[in-house]
């Protein structure tokens, strides 16, 4: 059976959504990465392509790819002296502490964690002649013919698992932060077809060893202003059990930032099938912007069943323009027993997800943040399994229990 990579298409500009050339555009010029290293590690094709894209969207000047080396003053001997006899110091300390904790672990773990990252690193010091490979033996006590074997069963692993980095890199194209366990669900079909042995465990060493595994990030800026003289009404999910799309649809207003300013992004999200209903990206934080999303939803329902709509006690819900497009369309309102984001935290999730997992880029302009956006919720919707769902997208949970919903 062939596991090696499938052979190359020829792409187009096409084949980049915005936000995976924002993404590489911010690992370049966070300094992770050169523009020919991102280009040959995510096989962006064309010998400038990565180039183009940072002179389109970087935030640094890239006319020019030369810089200016800046030239150091040299030592004097005493300062030299001086930085050797630290830095001998500093290695006599480090290898003090390192067969200490190196025994603990042979006493904890046995021998296999030092034969494992022995194996790892003593080839390579070997190949830039830094420590013969027979005295790395010596000093830890190994054979070298342990090594060998070691090295030979990483090499057949890695051989057979090569195709699993170019998928992993084809799903995080269009869900740039998705986490492992779903990555794990979408790769399942390729892995049993092409007979590769990875768990999902397997997959957090294999994604660790890529430098592929996703950092959390956490953030939190209040948005909502409930302390106004607007009625507020009752919270009506209180006890409620939601079953059926189309039931409750929860909203919320979050902020996105580009390097214009702060923007607000309001968004309606069906409760049951976790599908983003509605949305509006706006400069600031108006009730006219928040009727757009909520009209949006609207137009994109499925039934015509009795529907609750849940939010906060923000200003923008409480006002009569939002108030009288809910009983234009003959939804029910429904809002929190005041400031409590746990009562409303499906919408809180929705956020969450869209900022960690998609909206990871600052975007140079509103426009390129509105078309970023709408990327991201079409592969919120259609891509994106969930845990909560059986691994289903929002999507397909949502037409189909409507689709049963309407037969009944």
């Amino acid at each position: 059976m062939d596991n090696s990579t499938p052979p190359r298409r020829k792409r187009t500009q096409r084949d980049y959504t915005l936000g995976f050339k924002l993404a590489v555009v911010e690992e370049v010029e966070k300094g992770d990465l050169t523009y020919k290293q991102a280009q040959a590690r995510y096989g962006i094709q064309g010998r400038s392509t990565v180039l183009a894209w940072l002179r389109k969207h970087g935030k640094l000047d890239w006319s020019s790819t030369r810089s200016s080396s800046m030239s150091k003053k040299p030592e004097t001997p005493a300062q030299t002296i001086k930085r050797l006899e630290r830095q001998l110091k500093d290695a006599e300390d480090r290898q003090y502490l390192m067969e200490k904790m190196m025994e603990i672990i042979d006493k904890e773990y046995g021998g296999s964690l030092r034969k494992k990252y022995l194996a790892e690193f003593a080839r390579q010091a070997q190949a830039e002649k830094i420590v013969p490979l027979t005295r790395s033996c010596r000093l830890y006590g190994i054979s070298p013919q342990a090594i060998y074997q070691r090295l030979q069963r990483h090499a057949k692993r890695q051989k057979a698992q090569a195709p699993v980095e170019h998928w992993v890199r084809e799903v995080r194209r269009r869900l740039p932060r998705l986490g492992t366990r779903k990555l794990y669900h979408l790769l399942q079909p390729r892995l049993q077809a092409s007979g590769i042995k990875l768990g999902r465990d397997g997959l957090f060493d294999f994604l660790r060893e890529c430098r592929l595994l996703i950092q959390p990030k956490r953030r939190y800026t209040k948005t909502t202003h409930s302390r106004h003289w607007l009625r507020k009404h009752p919270n009506l999910l209180a006890g409620l059990s939601v079953e059926q799309p189309e039931q409750v649809f929860v909203s919320d207003i979050t902020y996105v930032e580009s390097c214009e300013g702060v923007h607000y992004l309001s968004l309606v999200t069906d409760a049951a099938s976790r599908k983003i209903m509605g949305y509006e990206l706006s400069q600031q934080m108006r009730a006219e912007d928040t009727v757009k999303a909520l009209r949006r939803a609207v137009k994109a329902r499925c039934t015509t069943k009795p529907l609750i709509h849940h939010s906060d006690r923000g200003v923008q819900y409480c006002s009569d323009l939002y108030q009288r497009e809910l009983d234009k369309s003959g939804i029910q309102p429904s809002m929190t027993d005041g400031y409590d984001c746990y009562q409303n935290a499906l919408a809180e999730r929705v956020n969450g997800i869209l900022k960690q997992e998609f909206l990871t880029v600052r975007c140079r302009t509103f426009a390129e943040l509105q078309k970023l956006l709408a990327e991201s919720v079409y592969a919120y919707n259609h891509l994106r399994p969930h845990l909560s769902l059986g691994m289903e997208t929002p999507e397909s949970v949502h037409k189909k229990a409507s689709s049963i919903s309407e037969l009944a």
